[in-house]
């Protein structure tokens, strides 16, 4: 996910026919055009995100998802016709000759899965898993039902598995998001703060070696640093330089239709709409149908998969991708050149856009060309590196790391002598606990403190049991169920299951929290750092706290409204959610603050990265963060993001059990920060006045 900002352009000078006495009327007006897009601009770029990603993602199912089946004619035309039957909707079954026939069209990802049935009563399902784990998981739980309901073996096949290095198959998502990123965000603030380099003469030289630097250092995080890619080194450049110039050239377009308001429009088609539609972490036959039509022709997408072509599946299909980002560069090209000309005959004698941001920093605009570009420079790729390394290098190689799980057993020394024996086969996989109580195992799974309980069998029930909590996280409920399941196997006894939350239909996949939490962060950092760009006069301290409240109130409505009544991912709970929300936006707008008043418009980058970037990872949302390096559970005790999260988590699944703790977690945050803020605008207050009394006493 990235966040980026939009300023409002400055009203120009009055012309020669002006007179003066409209100045001050002018200048209320544009003060007051200021002041509403401080407030409207967060309200789009938040309401468009969070909008976007629930309503594709918060409850995803099978449609028409395309399947192969191959067999005797009777065969595969009875077994079509029992999938078709089971759910019409859910599957676009075809009937292929031969098995070889099948295999080829899972490998070239032109159907999501296939069966292959043989006269011997075995159905080998095929799926590849490198082309999208959820994708695979999806195939199998539509197939194995059919096979095993009209009797048949049951062998799973898988033609394109994910290699050791990327465990997830998230590194081409996220090297695609970055890519992205870099396309998309710099053009908007070059507007603002320097627009002779949107001259097409310096434009296009610089997004070429911009385009260069990008694919490079995103191919040097991804390979030699995190190992998370092995070789195919000159497709990922040529991919990644494609994608970048492409991506840059349409967003350099908008802006020449936009102006500035051509982040909002490159954030609705690279993040808003691409992210979902590049079947990367979700498959897009789980999406509403609209995502299909989109994958076909978006840079996201086409990004995507282009690189996942060449990382695992030995470039077949690399072409069409390719294609996709070779054609938006062209048109995007000549539709610059063909805007130029047409604005050049209607206004000849046009001046360059107004400069609406002089410094990207906090002191005054910098006097040497250079030393503002290097700045500009360095604002992007600051973002570009740290979305990319940080969420990379958090997230592509998921793996447990001393998860919490408690082995119940009818007397304690029965469960610790099991638990030496699972330690030995486990080390540092798990945080084996030992208890003589299911009662009490249950207990800590609810309020999860830890996040299983393996009871093992009795003389009372010759069955084990797992108790997991999938409410606290589908990531980690899924690890410890494949985990004991093969235990139970060792063992030679069967499994139960007994899942105590589970998740409801409205949340499938667990990340309704994250998303909700991801629009009150970003509503009180955006109303922080637009704000200082484009009302600087409405920042000042005693103005800002009855703004920041009033919009801390107005943005947790607008989030609750989306997450309930739009999208239907959250049912009820208004007050709670409202309540909370307000404190976790108007926390995140004071430390925004603090940071604007020391870095400027830089202060994106420690904000985003702070809250964002190490707050993603760290928020037990999307992933659970005992499958995350260890400091990322360390932040999730303190960070806001996490706080967000799991306060959502509870309110809406466990009865608000926890929120107090994630409440003191947002006032220290809130308070800290404001008490910084005073220390700082009072430092300044008195440099200001010293100054003036020498300037005074010199006079």
């Amino acid at each position: 996910m990235s966040t980026t900002t939009l300023e409002q352009p400055a009203s120009g000078p009055p012309g020669d026919g002006e007179s003066a006495e409209i100045d001050p009327a002018r200048a209320r007006k544009e003060q007051i055009g200021r002041i509403v897009a401080m407030f409207v601009m967060p309200f789009i770029m938040v309401g468009m995100m969070i909008t976007g990603y629930l309503f594709a993602m918060h409850a995803p199912s099978p449609h028409n998802v395309p399947i192969a089946v191959t067999g005797t004619s009777q065969q595969a035309e009875h077994f079509a016709r029992a999938l078709e039957g089971a759910d019409p909707d859910a599957v676009d079954v075809r009937i292929v000759a031969t098995d070889a026939q099948a295999r080829d069209l899972v490998f070239d990802r032109e159907v999501a899965g296939a069966v292959s049935l043989s006269d011997a009563g075995t159905a080998t399902v095929y799926t590849a898993s490198a082309a999208g784990a959820s994708q695979s998981s999806t195939v199998t739980g539509l197939l194995a039902p059919q096979v095993l309901g009209q009797g048949l073996d049951l062998v799973a096949e898988d033609l394109a598995p994910l290699p050791d290095h990327d465990t997830a198959g998230l590194a081409a998502m996220f090297m695609a998001t970055g890519l992205m990123l870099a396309g998309y965000m710099p053009w908007s603030i070059t507007l603002s703060n320097s627009p002779e380099l949107l001259r097409k003469r310096r434009a296009f030289p610089l997004l070429a070696g911009w385009s260069a630097l990008i694919a490079a250092l995103v191919w040097f995080v991804a390979d030699p640093v995190l190992g998370a890619i092995e070789g195919h080194t000159a497709a990922v450049l040529g991919i990644s330089w494609l994608a970048v110039f492409a991506v840059g050239s349409v967003q350099l377009f908008l802006t020449r239709i936009f102006g500035p308001m051509a982040v909002i429009v490159g954030m609705l088609f690279i993040m808003v709409l691409g992210v979902p539609a590049s079947n990367m972490g979700m498959s897009i036959y789980t999406l509403p149908s609209l995502y299909v039509k989109l994958h076909a022709f978006l840079p996201t997408p086409a990004t995507g998969e282009a690189l996942r072509s060449v990382l695992y599946f030995d470039g077949v299909g690399l072409g069409s991708h390719v294609l996709v980002l070779v054609v938006g560069a062209i048109l995007a090209v000549a539709a610059i050149f063909g805007v130029d000309a047409l604005q050049r005959k209607r206004n000849p004698d046009a001046g360059a856009p107004e400069i609406t941001v002089a410094s990207l920093t906090a002191g005054p605009r910098p006097q040497r060309n250079w030393v503002r570009y290097v700045t500009l420079g360095a604002f992007p790729l600051a973002m570009v590196v740290m979305m990319f390394s940080i969420m990379l290098g958090a997230m592509y190689k998921p793996a447990p790391r001393e998860m919490p799980v408690t082995v119940v057993a009818g007397t304690e020394e029965v469960a610790e002598q099991a638990v030496t024996g699972l330690e030995q086969n486990m080390d540092g996989l798990f945080d084996f606990g030992a208890s003589a109580s299911v009662d009490e195992a249950r207990a800590a799974v609810r309020d999860r403190s830890v996040v299983a309980a393996y009871v093992l069998p009795s003389a009372d029930s010759p069955s084990a049991t797992l108790i997991t909590n999938q409410s606290a996280g589908m990531s980690q409920q899924q690890v410890v169920s494949m985990t004991f399941q093969q235990v139970a196997e060792g063992q030679q006894v069967p499994l139960a299951t007994e899942d105590i939350a589970p998740l409801p239909g409205s949340d499938t996949m667990g990340t309704v929290a994250m998303y909700v939490a991801m629009g009150w962060i970003m509503s009180g950092f955006m109303l922080a750092v637009v704000g200082n760009s484009a009302a600087p006069a409405a920042m000042r301290l005693k103005s800002l706290l009855p703004i920041a409240a009033g919009f801390s109130v107005f943005m947790s409505l607008v989030v609750w409204l989306i997450a309930d009544p739009l999208t239907g991912a959250v049912d009820g709970h208004f007050l709670q959610l409202f309540g909370t929300g307000v404190l976790a936006i108007f926390t995140t707008s004071m430390f925004a603050t603090f940071l604007t008043r020391l870095f400027g418009m830089l202060a994106v980058i420690p904000a985003v990265a702070v809250l964002m970037f190490l707050g993603v990872p760290a928020s037990n949302g999307a992933m659970s963060v005992y499958m995350s390096p260890e400091i990322f559970r360390v932040l999730h005790d303190v960070l806001p993001m996490p706080a967000a999260v799991e306060s959502i988590r509870s309110i809406v699944y466990f009865g608000a059990d926890s929120v107090g703790g994630h409440l003191v977690t947002f006032v220290i945050w809130g308070v800290v920060s404001l008490l910084c803020v005073i220390a700082i605008d009072t430092v300044r207050g008195r440099r200001t006045t010293e100054t003036a009394e020498e300037s005074v006493e010199v006079s």
